[in-house]
């Protein structure tokens, strides 16, 4: 299987690719603890059915030694014991933000107020900004039917 398109094989999309990742890189250089961004990269893409950054975030986040029975219950994390209250807050809140289209309240106030418990400003800040990150990436890939299972922790690296 191959991709639609190949948005590093054209000029404008490599640009635009660069760009988006170099806004990434504010989240990266956060205080937004790592294991937490990826299991909001990895809910956010199995949500909108992005099988690509599904394959990444997993494989990232046990690269870098997230416990696997934690990665493998990101998709039924209100039935899972083995989150934190401040994970299961960015959870809560990566799927009203990926969801918005599926209810007409957007993030609701309990959620909100559970975020707000856990994380501070910047940290707020780095979390809303890769909730929207994820999905422009999970977009790309969904509608370029980028194909899933060859990705290798470190591939884009600078």
């Amino acid at each position: 299987m191959d991709a639609r398109f190949n948005y590093h094989g054209n000029e404008n999309g490599a640009k635009f690719v660069k760009r988006i990742g170099n806004a990434g890189q504010l989240v990266d250089n956060s205080t937004l603890p790592t294991f937490t961004q990826e299991m909001v990269k990895l809910r956010a893409s199995q949500i909108n059915g992005c099988g690509f950054c599904t394959d990444m975030h997993y494989k990232d986040a046990v690269h870098l030694g997230e416990d696997q029975v934690r990665l493998n219950l990101v998709a039924a994390w209100r039935e899972a014991t083995v989150f934190t209250e401040a994970e299961r807050a960015a959870l809560a809140l990566t799927e009203e933000g990926t969801r918005l289209a599926d209810a007409h309240h957007g993030v609701s106030d309990q959620t909100w107020a559970e975020v707000v418990k856990h994380y501070d400003a910047d940290q707020i800040a780095a979390l809303i900004s890769l909730i929207a990150l994820i999905n422009a990436y999970n977009r790309m890939n969904v509608i370029a039917r980028v194909p899933a299972g060859s990705y290798q922790p470190g591939q884009f690296a600078a």
